[in-house]
């Protein structure tokens, strides 16, 4: 063929358009409802407890695969323990449970008020979603390392962390731990085994392998637990997090909090619609778990399955858990924009504050009058701590954390030029 010379093409012709397939189109996933349209949660298959297996924990991962679409339950209606994963917990440990996830609900609602009168610049609330952390709080030891988001606060309130050094933080005054260098509600406490929380998304998951297969190799005892949302799921840092957990076996526990909605995109964008976010373990050799997120004692059961088996060198375990986020995504969200009003009302899973109060109705331990009388006291505590972190300073109002504090922290020995700086501002 010459430089001039050109490749004959086939122009299209009616009669070929005609033999051709349909024209292309893009799917773009769709929630079942949105404002002003009827509720459905038809695509939510509620197992029966007893209809779950509880497998050894040296089992392969292949072998446990319907565990990833099923749903681990253990409450049933009449607020009963039942089936294999009914965990074996005393009820000293379920009233603490119900008394950390009651606190934390107390300390959600004062805060947010926080928010509103201008005394900080930023919240976001967990509420429906206590059970995750506080029931896997209880399942790990004090000094596993966890690597939560902004919604996990239960587990440093069940852990003992002062509600006082969490208001100072969320109000960004002088006595914030972290100085006012981080956003309200992300969190940071070595001493009580939480990793600094990250406001880029899905990075904690990469942290906690790195950190496990640490601890591993130092042959430690320690092991690691991480939480994202459901749409953090379609970042890189989850899948470079699941390679590596599954190549090292490091012992760690990852967790995918499904409340439905990541911000006012729906789970469906990044993938759950199709299948659920569990099943994304299969390919990866892990074991995964699908559990129903607003059952107490299944989530403490599911972790404590995957705990056992972190700590006997089995590797790592993804455990979906399936709840719904009641509120707006923050203080800065208007939920009502792309969801029917009605919908948190109508989620089949109900309350998980709710569900573990009637099971210990249920076995004689708890009563409606000690359950009032416990939420009073829990709301008076939250006052008090409320008040002593304001008399220090709110964002608008009394003291913030010195001028010299940003030289702090940052170099072991500071620089010349560091010191010369702070000589120069004169503190």
């Amino acid at each position: 063929m010459t430089a001039t010379q050109r490749p004959t093409v086939a122009k299209a012709t009616p009669a070929r358009q005609a033999s051709r397939p349909n024209a292309l189109s893009l799917r773009i996933p769709e929630p079942r409802a949105r404002p002003g349209e009827m509720l459905d949660f038809g695509n939510l298959r509620l197992s029966r407890g007893s209809a779950v297996e509880r497998p050894a924990i040296d089992v392969q991962a292949h072998e446990i695969r319907d565990l990833a679409y099923g749903l681990i339950r253990v409450l049933d209606d009449d607020g009963q323990a039942v089936g294999p994963w009914a965990p074996a917990l005393d009820t000293q440990s379920l009233r603490d449970g119900l008394r950390w996830m009651m606190l934390t609900r107390a300390y959600d609602e004062r805060m947010y008020r926080a928010q509103r009168q201008g005394k900080t610049s930023f919240y976001m609330k967990c509420a429906g979603e206590e059970a995750v952390a506080v029931a896997q709080a209880l399942a790990l030891a004090p000094d596993d390392m966890c690597f939560p988001t902004y919604r996990q606060q239960g587990l440093l309130i069940a852990r003992g962390y002062p509600l006082v050094e969490m208001m100072n933080q969320v109000l960004s005054n002088a006595l914030d731990p972290l100085k006012g260098r981080q956003l309200p509600v992300l969190y940071s406490s070595r001493d009580y085994g939480v990793f600094t929380i990250s406001g880029n998304l899905g990075t904690q998951f990469i942290q906690a392998v790195g950190w496990a297969m640490a601890s591993a190799y130092k042959h430690d005892r320690r092991i690691a637990a991480a939480w994202i949302g459901d749409g953090s799921t379609a970042e890189g840092d989850f899948h470079h997090a699941l390679t590596f957990a599954s190549v090292y076996r490091a012992p760690v526990v990852l967790n995918v909090v499904n409340n439905q909605w990541a911000i006012s995109s729906f789970h469906g964008i990044a993938g759950g619609g199709d299948s659920p976010f569990a099943s994304r373990a299969i390919g990866y050799g892990l074991p995964a778990l699908r559990v129903d997120g607003n059952d107490f004692l299944a989530v403490h059961a599911a972790t404590a399955w995957a705990v056992e088996r972190a700590r006997a060198n089995l590797g790592a375990t993804l455990i979906e858990h399936v709840t719904y986020r009641a509120e707006g995504h923050s203080t800065s969200d208007d939920p009502s924009q792309y969801r029917p009003a009605g919908e948190a009302a109508g989620w089949p899973l109900g309350d998980p504050v709710a569900r573990l109060s009637a099971h210990l109705v249920a076995i004689g331990e708890w009563s409606a009058d000690r359950h009032e009388a416990l939420r009073k006291e829990l709301l008076e505590t939250v006052r008090a701590a409320g008040k002593e972190a304001e008399a220090v300073g709110t964002l608008s109002t009394g003291s913030r954390p010195s001028v010299r504090t940003m030289f702090e922290d940052v170099y072991k020995d500071a620089p010349w030029h560091i010191r010369e700086q702070r000589q120069q501002l004169g503190v």
